[in-house]
């Protein structure tokens, strides 16, 4: 197996007995920094859909990702290997798993030491399981699907929360919200994009809400891409639900809100579980009066933290939108360059392991104590946010919280 550790270069009594220290001038306490062999960086594959019908998302991914890798190796590297360099090896997995999976082959093959892959959970299950026949460790930066880390996979894992701790933290945060406001809201309408992701988010909501005494009298399901949402706001105008729960992917959640803005659907409240644009700053400003009190329960930075508000700055300055796809492929990194770090070499099994036994501060995040559990950080929450004058606001838990909720939508 191959590894890497920190290289000592050619040996000082060899050196000395072929060239000798004097004929180059040198004293014998050590030679001069051309000769010191500098250590082999560490390659890590990003595979994410940065082409097809979710490249905004895939690239805000890469984007991420590459911000980390800059950030480690400006502040020295991977230490305990003597200072190695992240590498970044990039792949397009054009939001189709197949091409994600024989991506991962390929770069397997070519001596990547870890992938961070892939956005989405259909995309994630596949590079996952191919890196999976070769030991390597990958960290999967979005997909929420739980089954991503139930498969038993030792080289699998996830610093965020999946769909399942997601989905009852959203029912009962909505089922606070709805009791702080005299419990007005009776029934709801799930509209959810057609993949493993809303399909999944789908099925966990439509089991949960009835038991905090909301009704689900409709679930569609749409394709991807969807360009016209007039007949499904056509249904939810006839069915007149109290809540309004889309789980879509960003430009089928931009049209739908748009599409119910135009056609004047009344509602007490658009409640997002992983809203595809809930809680994305670029919807927010170009269509702030669609986005107005939309209210999401997804992944959030914390906004009481030094760190992320210094990162969110940074990201900004480099034309960035601060969407989550950005801070969790780079906490992806981060996760994995700590394992590293921490093992001291990049040999699958002590990185795995390492990883299995992280306790990374990940205070910049809502989260509490890292620990991993058959790959998932149980220490990973999600937050509800809401759009309020047009910024996004953390409105649960409130630890958290920078602002209050507002339910019903005026």
């Amino acid at each position: 197996m191959t590894e890497k550790k920190q290289s000592h270069g050619i040996q000082r009594r060899d050196f000395l007995k072929t060239t000798g220290a004097a004929a180059l001038g040198l004293g014998v306490t050590g030679f001069p920094a051309v000769l010191r062999a500098q250590p082999a960086a560490v390659k890590v594959g990003l595979i994410h859909p940065v082409s097809g019908f979710i490249a905004f998302s895939g690239t805000q991914c890469r984007e991420g990702a590459l911000m980390a890798i800059a950030d480690i190796n400006a502040a020295g590297g991977i230490k305990s290997l003597g200072g190695a360099k992240l590498e970044a090896v990039l792949a397009d997995s054009q939001g189709k798993p197949d091409i994600g999976a024989a991506e991962v082959a390929k770069m397997a093959e070519a001596g990547v030491d870890g992938f961070v892959a892939g956005y989405s959970s259909a995309i994630s299950l596949a590079t996952s399981q191919e890196a999976a026949k070769t030991n390597t460790p990958h960290i999967v930066d979005v997909g929420v699907s739980d089954s991503i880390v139930n498969r038993g996979l030792s080289n699998t894992f996830r610093f965020g929360p999946g769909y399942g701790k997601i989905a009852a933290f959203a029912v009962d945060n909505l089922d606070t919200i709805n009791k702080a406001a005299g419990s007005p809201a009776k029934t709801a309408m799930i509209i959810h994009e057609e993949s493993l992701f809303g399909t999944g988010t789908a099925n966990l909501l439509s089991e949960k809400l009835p038991e905090k005494g909301i009704e689900v009298v409709e679930v569609i399901k749409h394709a991807n891409p969807t360009r016209d949402f007039t007949n499904i706001v056509l249904q939810i105008k006839s069915k007149k639900p109290d809540l309004i729960i889309p789980a879509n992917y960003y430009n089928e959640y931009v049209l739908l809100a748009r599409t119910m803005r135009q056609q004047r659907v009344e509602a007490m409240g658009i409640y997002s579980v992983l809203g595809g644009a809930a809680s994305n700053y670029k919807f927010v400003k170009e269509f702030p009066e669609a986005a107005e009190y939309i209210m999401d329960c997804n992944h959030w930075f914390n906004p009481k933290s030094d760190v992320a508000l210094q990162r969110k700055k940074a990201a900004e300055d480099k034309g960035l939108i601060y969407t989550y796809e950005v801070f969790l492929a780079y906490n992806a990194v981060l996760g994995l360059a700590d394992a590293f770090e921490r093992a001291g070499t990049t040999d699958k099994e002590a990185v795995n392991a390492a990883l299995a036994s992280s306790t990374m501060d990940m205070s910049f995040m809502p989260y509490g104590p890292t620990k991993m559990v058959n790959g998932q950080n149980e220490g990973a929450q999600p937050v509800n946010t809401q759009v309020l004058k047009g910024d996004i606001e953390v409105i649960f838990p409130e630890e958290f919280a920078s602002a209050e909720t507002v339910f019903p939508m005026k």
